[in-house]
């Protein structure tokens, strides 16, 4: 008898538990916030790089410069916020390998995020164009004069951000396919807890 009645008061408790989410207001927040500046970034650095603004190229280009400074402290709050918060892991019936690579793809995109604005700047310093942040301020130069060295790094910059759109993607994919295939509710964590 003692142990019908634990059950049920287990399973009462249950029904009227407050569900931890998966991930805090303000991680989905900064996560949702970072996705946006990618996937305005990735078009717009395409455009810029193969000449297609017409006469909005400069406007574009001053773009791109201040998302790109947006874009570095929002990333290394996100990576604080996430190591001093980090979300509930992944439910049980997700494969090892599925883990790993969701962990991989998550770090590598945080390395790469931080990476490319600073090598935007680097490349930009280097040739002498200035940073002007949405017409407030402009950034002084991180590097010396040297075109040359610029051109060599716009060509890792735009390979780098090859690599963020394909991780992207592949971010993309996988959170799709765990929603419509799989059915579960990785996807819904991101989006309400």
């Amino acid at each position: 008898m003692s142990g019908e009645i634990t059950t049920a008061v287990l399973e009462r408790a249950k029904s009227h538990a407050v569900t931890i989410p998966a991930y805090t207001f303000t991680a989905r927040v900064l996560h949702w916030t970072t996705a946006f500046l990618i996937l305005l970034m990735i078009p717009l650095g395409i455009v810029i790089a193969n000449d297609w603004g017409g006469a909005a190229q400069e406007f574009l280009y001053d773009l791109h410069r201040s998302l790109g400074v947006t874009i570095i402290p929002l990333v290394i709050l996100r990576i604080i916020y996430r190591w001093r918060h980090p979300p509930l892991p992944l439910p049980d019936d997700i494969v090892p390998m599925q883990r790993i690579a969701a962990e991989a793809t998550h770090w590598a995109l945080y390395a790469l995020l931080i990476v490319q604005p600073f090598t935007g700047w680097i490349a930009t310093s280097a040739y002498r164009a200035p940073v002007v942040v949405f017409g407030w301020f402009q950034l002084p130069p991180i590097w010396p004069q040297d075109r040359a060295f610029s051109d060599h790094l716009f060509a890792f910059h735009a390979l780098t951000g090859i690599a963020i759109a394909c991780l992207a993607a592949a971010h993309i994919s996988a959170a799709l396919y765990h929603h419509f295939v799989r059915r579960d509710r990785v996807l819904l964590r991101m989006i309400s807890g």
